[in-house]
C-alpha cells in the first residue's frame, strides 16, 4: 500500500540543543495509518525454540543461531507487508527477552557476567546462568504470563550505548525495501522494572539514574537517525500503573530532553495494558510527536490532551483471540479523531501475546473459528479499520455496558482452623522436620512428547500411550524413593501443560494444535480458548494419582491447577465478568479435590502462580480482585477434610507483594519461588508471622546450573532465620519439566542431603 502523504499532519516541533540553543523546526514525518506495536518472534513452528536449545546443547554455533534469527525476522517483515502493513516495527525480535536486550543496549551488564565469554555467552549467562554464575532474577511482564529478566542497576553502572542490534535490524529490513520503526523499551519503564544491584547502598533505587541513562538513549536515537529511521517507538507500559508525582515529573523531564535532541527521529511513546490516566497530559505536554493509547483496556476519558499529536489508537486487542467488532471500533476511533491531530489504527499492545495464524487451526469448530483472530488476522483487522476510518461518518461512540456480575456462589462448608488441621495431618502423614518435596512436574522426555504427538496424529493407540505413561510414573516414583524425598509426586508425564491438560478435560474450552505463545526464552505454551460455561464431565487426575500412590508407601501429592491460573493462562470469553468465569472453574476443581480425597490421596496441591499476575495494575481495583480471587481458591479447596493437606504454589510473580492474600488462601503449605530471586521473599517482615507451612525455593529450575549441597544449605539456613523449623518445607522454585534428568537427579540429591544435615542438627542431643 503506497503512503498517503496527503493525510500527513505537518506538526512542527521546536528542538533545542543540549545547551539550550534553539534549532530550526522540522516537519513531522508521516506515521502509518495502520500499525502494530509488535509481532510474535518464536516462529510459526517454534523455529527459534529449536535453534536456541540446539545452541545451548552445543550442537550448533552462535552464527547458526543468528542466522535463524535473521530468517525469522525477514519472514515476519515480508508477512506483515503482504498483509498490507506499512512501516512495520523492528527490534521487537529477541533471542530471549526484550528487557534483557535493553540492558545490553544500554551497557547495563553487571561486571560479574562479563567474564562469561563472547556476546552470546554473556547474554545467556544473565538469562540462564553459567558455571559459577546465577542468572538475573526473572518475573512477570506486568499482568501477563510473559516473563522478563530483571535488570540490575547500581550507582556505578556505566551506561554506554551499543546500538548494534536495533541498527542492524533496521538495516536488514531496509535491504528488503522496508523502512521500519525501531522499538525500544522506554527509559521510565526500564528503570522502574530494574532492581538495585546487591552492593547498592540502602535507599538507592535504579530510577535515581534516569538522567544518566538518558544519555545512552540519546546515543541510540542519534545512531538510528543516522541510518535513516524516521520514527522510533519507546514503550512505556509502566505509565499505566500508579505513578507518584515525582515519577510523573521525571517522565516529563525525560521526554522534554529526548524530544529536544537535535536531529533525532520522530518519537512515538507507546503505552499499553491500561489507561495512561494522569500520565497522558504529562506526555502530551512534551515534544514527542505520537502517543499510543490502549483503548481495549483503557478508556476514552482525557483524550482532549492529544490535541496536536498523532494518536496511535489501540482498538484491536493484542491480549486475546476474539475478532474485533468494527461497529464498536470505528466509532471509538472517530471519537479519538475529534481530539488528535491525526489517528493511526493499532493493536492495543504487541501481538507477542497471541498465536501467529488462525489458518493453521483446521481442527477447531467452524462456529468458534468465526469468532477468532490470531496475530495475522489482527494485522488484517488493523489495516481494514484504517481503510474504513478514512471515510467513516457513522454514529458517535457509546461505551458498551459492563457485564453484570452475578452473586458469588457460596463457598460451602469451611475447613477447621489451621492448628486443628495441622495436628490431624501430622498424625496422619508422620513427616520429619524440613520435609522435602518437589513442585510437581519431572522432565518431559523426547520419547513422551513424541508419543503424545503420535496419539494426536492417530498413529499410536491410546492403550500403548497409557502404558508408556505408567512406566514413566514408576520411573519417577522409584527415583524419588532412591533420592530420599519425603513427599512424592507422579511427575505429570501425561500432561502437556499445567493449564492445557485441564482444558482438554473440561467443557467450555477448546485447544489448538499450533497456537504457541512465548512465555520466556525458548519456553512456549498453547493457551486454551475458554469460550463457554465450564463444567467437569468426569474425574481428570484421579487415575494417575491413584496409580502413583499404589507404587510407594510414602505420601504422594495429587496435582491440580487453581481456578485463577487456569483462567489467567487461557484466552477467556469476554461476555461474562472475569470473576464469574473463575468461580465456574473453581467449582470444577472443587469436584476434582473431592474425588482425589475419596481415592485416598493424602496431599493435594492446587497451584496459583497467576494470583499476583492477574492483579490490576492500579491500586484502586486490587482489593476487590484479591477478595474474589482468594474466595475462588477457598471455594475450590474448602471441601477437603482436616486430614487432607492442601498445598499451593506461586512462582516468578513477586509473591512478597501479596503475602496477605496468600495467607488468605488458607493452604496448609505454600511453596514460593525464592532461589532465582536470591531469597528476596525472606526479607519480607510479614513472612515471620506467616502461620502455616511454607517452602521458599532452594533450586532455580529455570537455569541449567546444579546447586551444590553447600549452596542449598546456605539457602535453608537463611530461611530458618525467618521460618520456624516445624513449618519450613524444602523444595525447588518450580516444576522440573524444563530440565534434564541428570540435572534434576544431581540437584535433588543435593537438596535432600542439605535438608538431612540440617534436620540432624535440629535434633536435641541424644534424640
Amino acid at each position: 500500500m503506497p503512503k498517503d502523504r496527503s493525510t500527513t499532519t505537518a506538526v512542527s516541533i521546536r528542538r533545542r540543543s543540549d545547551e539550550g540553543d534553539s534549532v530550526s523546526a522540522a516537519p513531522e514525518p508521516s506515521f502509518p495509518a495502520a500499525t502494530i506495536l509488535g509481532y510474535p518472534r518464536i516462529g510459526p513452528r517454534r523455529e527459534l525454540k529449536r535453534a536456541l536449545e540446539s545452541y545451548w546443547e552445543g550442537a550448533t554455533t552462535a552464527e547458526e543461531l543468528r542466522a535463524t534469527g535473521r530468517r525469522l525476522r525477514e519472514a515476519s517483515w515480508r508477512r506483515l507487508a503482504a498483509l498490507g502493513l506499512e512501516g512495520p516495527p523492528s527490534n521487537t525480535f529477541s533471542l530471549y527477552d526484550q528487557v534483557l536486550d535493553t540492558a545490553v543496549l544500554l551497557g547495563a551488564v553487571p561486571e560479574r557476567y562479563r567474564r562469561a565469554g563472547g556476546p552470546e555467552e554473556v547474554y545467556f549467562a544473565m538469562a540462564r546462568g553459567a558455571d559459577g554464575l546465577a542468572p538475573l532474577r526473572m518475573t512477570k511482564w506486568f499482568d501477563t504470563n510473559y516473563h522478563y529478566i530483571v535488570p540490575e542497576i547500581g550507582p556505578d553502572t556505566a551506561f554506554v550505548a551499543d546500538p548494534a542490534k536495533p541498527v542492524g535490524e533496521f538495516r536488514e529490513a531496509l535491504a528488503l525495501g522496508l523502512r521500519t520503526r525501531p522499538v525500544l523499551i522506554g527509559p521510565i519503564t526500564f528503570l522502574l522494572l530494574a532492581e538495585a544491584a546487591p552492593d547498592a547502598p540502602a535507599g538507592f533505587a535504579p530510577f535515581d539514574r534516569l538522567a544518566d541513562v538518558l544519555g545512552a538513549y540519546e546515543d541510540v536515537l542519534r545512531a538510528l537517525a543516522a541510518e535513516g529511521a524516521e520514527w522510533v517507538q519507546l514503550d512505556e507500559p509502566a505509565l499505566v500503573a500508579d505513578r507518584t508525582p515525582e515519577e510523573l515529573a521525571a517522565t516529563a523531564a525525560a521526554y522534554d530532553r529526548l524530544g529536544t535532541l537535535p536531529g533525532r527521529p520522530a518519537l512515538f511513546v507507546a503505552s499499553y495494558f491500561g489507561d495512561l490516566g494522569p500520565a497522558l497530559p504529562v506526555l502530551a505536554r512534551t515534544p514527542v510527536e505520537a502517543i499510543g493509547v490502549d483503548l481495549v483496556r483503557g478508556g476514552v476519558s482525557g483524550l482532549a490532551a492529544l490535541a496536536g499529536k498523532t494518536a496511535v489508537a489501540g482498538v484491536v486487542s493484542g491480549r486475546d483471540v476474539w475478532r474485533t467488532d468494527p461497529e464498536r471500533a470505528l466509532p471509538l476511533l472517530a471519537a479519538v479523531r475529534k481530539h488528535a491531530a491525526r489517528v493511526a489504527v493499532s493493536t492495543s499492545c504487541s501481538l507477542l501475546h497471541v498465536p501467529y495464524d488462525l489458518d493453521a487451526e483446521t481442527g477447531l469448530d467452524p462456529a468458534l473459528r468465526e469468532r477468532l483472530a490470531f496475530a495475522d488476522q489482527k494485522v488484517a483487522e488493523v489495516v481494514e479499520l484504517a481503510r474504513r476510518l478514512a471515510g467513516y461518518d457513522g454514529p458517535p461512540y457509546q461505551a458498551p455496558p459492563a457485564p453484570v456480575e452475578t452473586a458469588a456462589p457460596p463457598a460451602g462448608a469451611g475447613r477447621s482452623p489451621y492448628p486443628v488441621r495441622a495436628a490431624a495431618q501430622a498424625a496422619h502423614l508422620r513427616l520429619p522436620p524440613l520435609p522435602t518435596t518437589t513442585i510437581g512436574s519431572f522432565p518431559q522426555t523426547e520419547e513422551l512428547r513424541a508419543a503424545r504427538a503420535a496419539v494426536a496424529a492417530g498413529t499410536l493407540p491410546v492403550e500403548e500411550y497409557d502404558e508408556r505413561v505408567r512406566a514413566e510414573i514408576e520411573r519417577v516414583i522409584r527415583l524419588q524413593e532412591r533420592l530420599g524425598l519425603d513427599v512424592l509426586v507422579h511427575g505429570e508425564p501425561e500432561r502437556n501443560d499445567m493449564v492445557q491438560y485441564f482444558a482438554e478435560h473440561l467443557d467450555g474450552f477448546a485447544v489448538t494444535r499450533h497456537g504457541w505463545v512465548q512465555s520466556y526464552g525458548s519456553r512456549c505454551t498453547r493457551p486454551p480458548i475458554l469460550y463457554g460455561d465450564v463444567r467437569r464431565p468426569a474425574p481428570i487426575t484421579v487415575r494417575w494419582a491413584r496409580y502413583a500412590a499404589s507404587l510407594t508407601d510414602r505420601p504422594v501429592k495429587g496435582m491440580l491447577t487453581g481456578p485463577v491460573t487456569i483462567v489467567a493462562w487461557s484466552f477467556v470469553r469476554d461476555d461474562l465478568p472475569l470473576r464469574d468465569v473463575v468461580f465456574q472453574v473453581a467449582d470444577a476443581i472443587r469436584e476434582e479435590v473431592r474425588d482425589l480425597e475419596a481415592a485416598g490421596v493424602p496431599i493435594i496441591q492446587v497451584d496459583e502462580p497467576a494470583l499476583r499476575e492477574m492483579m490490576p495494575l492500579r491500586r484502586e481495583g486490587r482489593d476487590a480482585y484479591l477478595a474474589w480471587a482468594v474466595a475462588a481458591y477457598r471455594r475450590a479447596t474448602s471441601g477437603a477434610g482436616d486430614r487432607t493437606q492442601i498445598h499451593t504454589h506461586l512462582c516468578y510473580s513477586d509473591a512478597d507483594q501479596i503475602l496477605d492474600a496468600i495467607d488468605g488462601l488458607d493452604a496448609d503449605v505454600t511453596s514460593i519461588e525464592s532461589a532465582r530471586s536470591h531469597g528476596r521473599i525472606l526479607g519480607e517482615p510479614a513472612l515471620r508471622d506467616f502461620p502455616r507451612g511454607i517452602g521458599p525455593g532452594v533450586y532455580d529450575i529455570h537455569s541449567p546450573r546444579v546447586p551444590d549441597e553447600a549452596e542449598v544449605e546456605k539457602a535453608l539456613r537463611a530461611a530458618l532465620e525467618v521460618v520456624p523449623p516445624d513449618r519450613l518445607w524444602v523444595n525447588p522454585d518450580c516444576g522440573l519439566k524444563t530440565r534434564t534428568y541428570p540435572q534434576v537427579e544431581a540437584s535433588l540429591a543435593n537438596i535432600v542431603a542439605a535438608a538431612r544435615r540440617l534436620r540432624a542438627a535440629l535434633r536435641p542431643a541424644g534424640g
